[in-house]
């Protein structure tokens, strides 16, 4: 470690948690400690530059490699053929800091990519937490497993994270855009326990939906989204959103969305019906 790159990093981890509105120092001390040149291959690296009027993933190549591309708070291409990147570093942050991860706890990190972002959530639930990476992508997964070894507490499972059989959990947090929740996951969260993933419609821009199980049970969850976000779709049978959740989201009002129930009865405090769940403004009476 040379003294530039951890100046880099702590100037870095300060501008994407203030960025991203994280409040609990230890998001800041996390993103200051992990290197991320050790999660984006060899350089050149190549930095999103994509926005509305340029659709296709597009991305400036860097001239050499200074770490200092790295230190901003940008997307850095895993695979830029496929357009998957080493995400924002400021949403992550503010997502990190939504979940208050404790230590000790037992993390589920649903689409690892190449581990940057699960060794974070590996600092903040040290020591004596738990991470079990899962990434279904083989050829990320093995770069994972690389990047990861050595570091006390996670497992890299090259599998998919919605299937049969997942670790009992405190939090869950996913990194690949979904349609709707996977019934796996609610099932996985211990009581108070958390799901963070990316509410989305197919190939568009949805938001980070927070889901608190009740440590009593029932159908109506504490919920809230947390940034609005839009991540590379996840390879599942549940991963499209209709037209429904694409309205929805146009039609503004996700700020107000404070619960999740297991149940698709609509009223009038309805915000958006999936099958077998729904989002409501109503408060859920619980949390």
């Amino acid at each position: 470690m040379t003294d530039r790159a951890a100046r880099l990093r702590a100037s870095y981890a300060r501008y994407v948690t203030r960025q991203g509105g994280a409040r609990d120092p230890r998001v800041e001390a996390a993103f200051a400690a992990v290197p991320r040149e050790a999660f984006v291959g060899p350089a050149p690296w190549f930095i999103y530059a994509g926005s509305a009027n340029v659709p296709a993933p597009a991305y400036v190549e860097t001239p050499d490699d200074d770490p200092a591309f790295l230190y901003a708070d940008v997307l850095i291409a895993l695979d830029p053929k496929r357009g998957v990147n080493n995400g924002e570093p400021s949403l992550h942050a503010r997502c990190l800091d939504a979940l208050a991860l404790r230590p000790g706890e037992t993390v589920l990190h649903v689409g690892a990519g190449t581990g940057y972002y699960t060794a974070l959530l590996s600092r903040l639930v040290a020591p004596n937490g738990t991470v079990h990476a899962f990434e279904i992508d083989p050829g990320l997964a093995e770069r994972a497993r690389t990047n990861l070894a050595g570091i006390n507490g996670i497992i890299v499972h090259a599998r998919s994270g919605i299937g049969e059989g997942l670790p009992a959990a405190d939090a869950i947090y996913v990194s690949a855009g979904l349609g709707a929740p996977s019934l796996t996951w609610l099932e996985a969260l211990r009581p108070s326990g958390r799901l963070l993933f990316p509410l989305q419609p197919e190939g568009g821009y949805g938001g980070m939906l927070l889901v608190t199980k009740p440590a009593v049970g029932g159908i109506s969850w504490p919920a809230r989204f947390v940034s609005r976000a839009s991540f590379i779709q996840c390879d599942a049978p549940i991963a499209a959103g209709d037209k429904a959740l694409e309205s929805a989201f146009a039609g503004g009002g996700w700020e107000q969305v404070q619960t999740f129930r297991l149940d698709d009865q609509q009223d009038s405090d309805t915000w958006y019906c999936g099958i077998g769940w729904s989002l409501s403004l109503a408060r859920s009476g619980q949390g």
